[in-house]
């Protein structure tokens, strides 16, 4: 599995997660969602992704998005 592929899986798992925390939890882990999204526009724009960083370091090999 690329970098790429990685890091969409991440941050599919983790909007799931936050709306079933949001459903079952708490509605305050909208939030978590909401800095979700936030990140993953600021990664389109810049190019940096916290999550490709840590699986980069975690040796998964790059693909063509994340540098």
């Amino acid at each position: 599995m690329t970098l790429d592929r990685s890091v969409m899986l991440f941050a599919g798992c983790m909007v799931l997660l936050s709306v079933l925390l949001t459903a079952f939890v708490s509605p305050l882990f909208v939030w978590f969602t909401v800095f979700i999204g936030l990140n993953l526009i600021q990664s389109s724009f810049t190019g940096f992704c916290p999550a490709a960083s840590v699986f980069r370091k975690l040796g998964i090999k790059a693909g063509c998005a994340f540098n």
